[in-house]
């Protein structure tokens, strides 16, 4: 989900790099480790295969039609769970470090996809789409993709689980991952290309686990030829598919390895969430790795494998004027900064657009919440809009009789074990009390993910929810009217299956908070 992330920058100035592009033929690559034969192998490694955009209701749809060979194999060899929930915001960048650390954003401190950097007084962006990118140079997207996401954005006060692994003294991979620091030092491989038109440095060293492999950038097969230019530089499913099956073939899968499929993700933006055409491809690559082994039998007895999705998508309605919710446009009396722009002493308004949810941030100090929430509120297309105040945090909607407001800490006790303080009105997201025992409805883990969001980057700024349906957009967002989007806190962008295969072992929850912890317990 949003692989619209890093796989939107390199496919932009992989565009770049083809009009100086001479002969990719005779590049030679560099592998992800020389001393890969130094690699220590498990006696049973964990593989955990991350599905952009899985879903419970495609999955099934799949199988059922005979369309997931693969996934059928996996799904009638193990435990099937159908709806883990993720991080908020719902894009691949928070969800991804929040599998990857075990917390939330307030503590990995990667806010969302595009997130007002209040340090370098500027906004962040991953990669949300090509007009996003055209508009802020595509030089400092590919700089906070490719190298702050990791090794400058995610918190030095959390942990991968690449890093927990190398302090017990064991091994990982990380195959085509956006988040993978870990403890060893990688040289990335820069195509010449990139290097000539100034996109990337001449050399550029990262932090990962043992086997680092991302692309055209660091592989650990060195005959891997689905790194090309047109490949998108290996950002894709058969560059993944490829290289965990040379692990396979080569018996070097270390405790762990962590491999992401993007493809998906791409049709159900464009297609809708019902689509199963890119899940269908997608099996074809898992097809691939199981044939690795001398029978898919064999493959299930001699790994754990834990097959996941990273969160849903909404259908978003087909008609662009209703279901795209235009921030300029609701906020048309304030002065926003182009996008391009660092904000000035005179602008008022900043978005930071994360498809179904959006961060508006209030430059100017003397506009009140209560103003800047009235638009929000008003708009039936807005769920909620939610903000921080002196250790509390606020929600409001159109139909509310009064905010709802909570903080950590108190008489409500929910499923997964924490407390609140709450007052207010409970409708607001959808929360129900028996006593003192509180459930969620359309928003699961809602006061956790949310208080976390809240509180993921410094700054005053106000969070903006859509209802299913619709979007949000600035005047350069990607929109997907007729197709499928997520960011929301909404359960369809929320929640995502697991299949757990060869372990009896579970998360203490099925939130994806919770898996570090389980993959630790699993990577014995």
């Amino acid at each position: 989900m949003k692989k619209l992330t890093i796989i939107a920058i390199v496919l932009l100035f992989a565009l770049f790099s083809f009009i100086i592009w001479i002969n990719a033929g005779k590049e030679r690559q560099t592998p992800a480790a020389e001393n890969i034969e130094a690699v220590k192998t498990a006696d049973k490694p964990v593989i955990v295969l991350i599905v952009d955009s899985l879903m419970d209701r495609s999955l099934k749809k799949a199988i059922n039609e005979g369309r997931a060979p693969a996934l059928r194999f996996f799904f009638e060899k193990g435990r099937y769970h159908p709806g883990a929930v993720n991080a908020y915001p719902t894009m691949s960048v928070s969800i991804d470090n929040t599998i990857m650390t075990g917390a939330y954003p307030d503590r990995h401190r990667v806010a969302g996809l595009v997130w007002y950097n209040e340090d370098e007084h500027r906004i962040v962006n991953y990669g949300s789409g090509k007009n996003d990118i055209a508009a802020l140079g595509v030089k400092q997207p590919i700089k906070d993709a490719m190298y702050a996401l990791n090794q400058k954005h995610l918190s030095p006060q959390v942990k991968t689980v690449h890093e927990e692994l190398e302090k017990r003294g064991k091994h990982s991979a990380s195959i085509n991952g956006l988040v993978y620091r870990g403890g060893y030092d990688h040289d990335l491989n820069i195509p010449p290309p990139v290097k000539r038109l100034g996109l990337m440095p001449e050399k550029m060293a990262v932090k990962g686990p043992a086997i680092f492999s991302f692309g055209r950038f660091s592989q650990a097969d060195p005959h891997n030829r689905y790194q090309r230019i047109w490949n998108g530089y290996g950002l894709n499913n058969k560059f993944t598919a490829q290289e965990l099956s040379y692990l396979i073939k080569k018996h070097k899968l270390p405790s762990l390895t962590v491999a992401y499929f993007p493809d998906n993700d791409h049709s159900t933006h464009h297609k809708g969430p019902a689509d199963v055409s890119g899940l269908e491809k997608t099996d074809q690559q898992l097809q691939r790795i199981l044939n690795a082994y001398d029978s898919w039998d064999a493959a299930a007895e001699q790994a754990v494998w834990i097959v996941m999705g990273d969160g849903g998508q909404t259908s978003i309605g087909r008609d662009r004027q209703k279901s795209v919710i235009r921030l300029r446009s609701l906020f048309d009396d304030y002065r926003i900064p182009k996008i391009d722009k660092r904000p000035s002493e005179k602008d008022q308004l900043m978005f930071g657009v994360n498809d179904r949810m959006a961060f508006i941030y209030m430059l100017d100090q003397s506009i009140s919440v209560n103003d800047a929430v009235k638009p929000l509120a008003q708009d039936e297309r807005v769920g909620f809009a939610a903000w921080k105040d002196g250790g509390w945090v606020y929600a409001t909607s159109k139909k509310a009789g009064k905010p709802l407001r909570f903080r950590p800490g108190g008489a409500y006790a929910d499923q997964y074990g924490q407390t609140w303080t709450i007052d207010g009105d409970f409708s607001v997201l959808d929360l129900s009390a028996d006593g003192t025992s509180l459930s969620y409805g359309d928003y699961p883990d809602a006061l956790a993910r949310l208080f976390s969001a809240c509180h993921s980057h410094p700054g005053r700024y106000i969070i903006a929810d859509a209802k299913p349906g619709f979007q949000f957009a600035d005047h350069t967002s990607p929109i997907h009217p007729g197709g499928g989007g997520h960011g929301s806190l909404y359960k369809t962008d929320s929640l995502a299956p697991m299949i757990i295969i060869g372990s009896q072992e579970t998360p203490g929850h099925f939130r994806h908070v919770d898996l570090k912890d389980f993959f630790l317990k699993l990577a014995k």
